[in-house]
């Protein structure tokens, strides 16, 4: 590393509270697939800012969309229209089986709104004391205080007590733990499709069958966080695509929370729901500033717009396959991997080597990663990776694996 950037890492963490740890390198710009550190090291990124950059770095179209409309407007108040707010709300639903979007600005802000929806709804329709909101063990949802209080995580973290109230946690793909939990008191059950933090642990078809059976027999609204598995992650635009039975079949959520690949990079956000739901939210109930404002709409549109072409989503199935059945050959060949978890291009892997050991030697062997859980190697490329990309994170894999072994 040279002066200069370990100069820039100490002084930037001299000025920053201290909620992550510092890498060793300073990264300066990306291109495609691939990130460039300010010594001119070159990495192939399978961390993507958390499955964000969903069409890899410095895309034309991004680029062009932001300049063109960053030259008109960039912001506006929430209770005008806008030209780009109402096509990307139309995309949106016209691809969806939803009714009616909320902008706002992260993951956690979406899942914030779908909570407090939920909640609304369950108290318009079912009256006070039907507040009871069923998560799930392993979950992540954002780190606000809702989003937190539906997040496992608030078990280790007393210190930011109290959380929200009437929340309780069942077993991931286990329905009898939430058939123990659910009465006509639960306004919602909110779940990841597929657990990101939880270490990219996929739903069941059936599992999720079972639970949209269970929330109507008990009129509990069921809301998908698709922040981290939405927007083609999982080889479908949509996440509860992805689930189909056997029938071909799909569950459909009646609210949800998207982020992360919706932007493409750019913050940028949304919930969306069903009409009757939808509905429960009027003016003074709930609000944002910066939510839907021209600049993140028409980036948001040009990025699904992308990523909602066949071509596309096939090509992150097909690599996503491929990639997959490479770590599987890595597997046989090494008794470095213990498991191999996720769909699409959301990928787990679990080895017997440890997280704070193999993702530094990643990162040195020019393939960024990121952690999942309590040891689980995240990966998360953008939904432009080619096959001949998939096996140079392949060969790095190895190499890793070999030299840490």
């Amino acid at each position: 590393m040279s002066a200069e950037a370990q100069n820039i890492i100490e002084e930037s963490f001299k000025r920053l509270i201290k909620t992550y740890n510092p890498q060793p390198v300073v990264m300066e710009r990306g291109e495609g697939a691939y990130a460039y550190d300010t010594d001119g090291k070159k990495y192939l990124d399978f961390a993507c800012g958390i499955a964000v950059a969903s069409l890899g770095h410095a895309h034309p179209k991004i680029l062009k969309t932001l300049n063109d409309q960053a030259s008109k407007m960039m912001t506006c108040q929430a209770s005008y229209a806008t030209k780009p707010k109402f096509e990307c709300a139309k995309f949106l639903v016209d691809n969806s089986c939803f009714d009616l979007v909320y902008f706002s600005n992260s993951g956690t802000e979406s899942v914030e709104a779908a909570l407090k929806l939920a909640r609304k709804w369950a108290y318009d329709k079912k009256g006070e004391g039907h507040s009871e909101i069923i998560a799930f063990r392993n979950s992540f949802h954002g780190r606000t205080y809702g989003a937190a209080s539906v997040t496992e995580k608030r078990m280790s973290q007393p210190f930011f007590d109290p959380y929200l109230p009437d929340v309780q946690f069942a077993t991931f793909n286990d329905i009898e733990s939430v058939k123990a939990l659910i009465s006509k008191k639960t306004a919602a059950v909110i779940i990841e499709p597929v657990q990101g933090e939880g270490g990219l642990t996929p739903a069941t078809p059936k599992f999720l069958k079972d639970l949209r059976a269970l929330c109507d027999e008990h009129d509990a609204a069921l809301i998908f966080d698709e922040v981290q598995a939405g927007m083609g992650r999982l080889g479908t635009f949509m996440a509860y695509e992805a689930f189909a039975d056997e029938d071909g079949a799909v569950v459909e959520p009646d609210i949800g929370a998207w982020a992360k690949g919706m932007g493409g990079g750019f913050p940028v956000g949304c919930m969306m729901a069903k009409t009757e739901f939808g509905d429960a939210l009027v003016p003074g109930t709930h609000g944002t500033t910066y939510g839907g404002n021209p600049l993140a709409c028409a980036v948001a549109l040009s990025v699904m717009q992308e990523i909602n072409q066949p071509a596309f989503l096939e090509n992150a199935n097909k690599v996503g396959k491929f990639f997959m059945e490479g770590l599987a050959n890595l597997q046989r060949e090494s008794n470095k991997i213990t498991d191999i978890r996720g769909m699409g291009l959301m990928i787990g892997v679990d080895s017997t080597i440890d997280i704070k050991t193999l993702i530094p030697a990643l990162q040195k062997n020019g393939l960024l990663t990121t952690q999942a859980g309590k040891g689980t190697l995240r990966l998360t490329p953008p939904l432009i990776l080619k096959q001949d990309q998939a096996q140079e994170a392949l060969d790095i894999l190895a190499k890793t694996l070999k030299e840490e072994g």
